[in-house]
């Protein structure tokens, strides 16, 4: 029975989970407007916490961004996950890398400060890459298969594709463009199966005319000789 004492006391009260989920999302909102230098003063008054409720559960500023960071890739798989039942094949492609440009202005918010707490090799990239690349893999295998997205390109061609795009978050009204980009580059990955069928029966349609065009002088000449 001590021991079951012990796990109840150990496991987190309903209200501290609450805080917690709080928390991360006043700290996405704040990181997003102010970047690295917003105050935890400002995350824990959105939150509606008082600071020592933020800081009994993250002691540092890193630890907060880095929190932040990884509720958003998770979020980010599960919504690959959501999507498989819910949309069309390309649509859901669509909308789940729509969903990572507001990923990265998050991210764009916490960059410096993650520098500081981590590297390029550490486990938080390895696991950030690992589980984007498998989320949009799902749906990018799901839309080949269906004949709707062509076939030679693979997950991480997407994920370098969109940071490419992302580059210009450092510009006003950065979002609204990239997301036009998004939509465009979508397009461009679709199997144009009408767009070629009608090509090749105007295609045939023109050779048809241009052979009428043919044998309408010699039939007009005949006529001349008669």
């Amino acid at each position: 029975m001590g021991g079951q004492a012990a796990e109840t006391v150990r496991k987190p009260r309903a209200d501290a989970v609450r805080n917690r989920k709080r928390v991360l999302e006043a700290a996405k909102a704040v990181f997003s407007a102010g970047g690295p230098d917003a105050s935890l003063e400002a995350v824990a008054r959105r939150a509606g916490v008082g600071i020592g409720t933020l800081y009994r559960h993250f002691l540092t500023r890193e630890a907060l961004f880095e929190a932040v960071y990884r509720r958003e890739v998770e979020q980010l798989g599960e919504l690959a996950e959501q999507l498989m039942s819910e949309a069309a094949p390309v649509e859901a492609l669509r909308r789940w890398l729509r969903s990572n440009v507001e990923f990265v202005a998050t991210k764009k918010g916490m960059s410096a400060a993650l520098a500081l707490a981590v590297d390029g090799a550490s486990e938080l990239y390895a696991y950030t890459f690992d589980r984007l690349t498998k989320a949009v893999g799902a749906l990018l295998d799901r839309a080949v298969a269906a004949g709707e997205i062509r076939s030679d390109i693979g997950p991480e061609d997407l994920l370098r594709a969109l940071a490419g795009m992302c580059y210009m978050r450092d510009q006003p009204g950065w979002q609204a463009t990239v997301l036009r980009l998004v939509d465009v580059f979508v397009d461009g990955l679709c199997v144009q199966t009408g767009i070629n069928e009608r090509t090749s029966v105007a295609s045939r349609t023109g050779d048809v005319t241009e052979s009428v065009k043919e044998r309408s002088p010699r039939r007009g000449s005949q006529k001349r000789r008669e």
